[in-house]
């Protein structure tokens, strides 16, 4: 790459910058997947919840019978059953 006198050829120009385009991308990719990591910690966790009791709980299981009943799965009857026995089993 040094060749013409010491000077560099464009081929080495070309090689620097895209290897200088290559560190700084990662560079920044790095530090935003960081950033995300360290933000978003409480994604486990039920809202109000200190114990960090997981999303896919009991209360997991009442959102979903929800949205059933919502789209119209299920009829009322058979949503207040349900809701009765998962409350039952907690």
């Amino acid at each position: 790459m040094m060749w013409y006198d010491g000077r560099w050829a464009w081929s080495g120009w070309l090689f620097m910058t895209v290897i200088m385009v290559v560190f700084w991308s990662l560079l920044i990719v790095g530090i935003v997947a960081l950033t995300h990591y360290l933000t978003n910690t409480h994604r486990g966790r039920q809202p109000g919840s200190s114990s960090g009791e997981p999303a896919w709980g009991s209360r997991r299981a009442e959102d979903l019978l929800a949205e059933r009943f919502d789209r119209g799965e299920i009829d009322e009857e058979e949503y207040k059953r349900r809701l009765t026995l998962l409350r039952e089993q907690r």
